[in-house]
């Protein structure tokens, strides 16, 4: 009985702290090591309804990797913020691809920034 309850006690303890790091980050890789320089990509002609995302370098644990530019479906009223490194107190963070919501005129200027968010006449 008394195994039971300590292989049950380890085992609870050990996916708690699997889980745990992984929705504590903001930021996708924290790593030392600057990444390249961008590739230069040629940006396909625009296709109605989907968003060019450019390339970006991803970190896979042991060097840099190239993820080349393509298409995501467009999402009404959210914007799509690229992959982007950022360096922060000594560290290279990779901000991964997301929708964010604000652009209620969907025509790719945030509302914050927009002077006519609600402008009807912009498709």
């Amino acid at each position: 009985m008394m195994k039971a309850a300590l292989a049950s006690a380890i085992l609870a303890t050990s996916l708690g702290t699997v889980s745990a790091p992984a929705l504590a980050a903001p930021y996708g890789i924290s790593i030392d090591v600057a990444p390249p320089a961008p590739r230069v990509e040629r940006v396909p002609e625009a296709r109605r309804g989907w968003v060019w995302t450019p390339g970006y370098w991803n970190w896979t644990g042991h060097r840099y990797t190239w993820v080349p530019g393509t298409w995501v479906r467009e999402r009404r009223g959210y914007v799509y913020a690229h992959p982007q490194w950022h360096q922060r107190n000594g560290h290279w963070e990779l901000e991964r691809g997301q929708w964010r919501r604000g652009d209620r005129d969907g025509d790719g200027v945030p509302n914050a920034v927009d002077r006519r968010p609600n402008d009807p006449r912009r498709q």
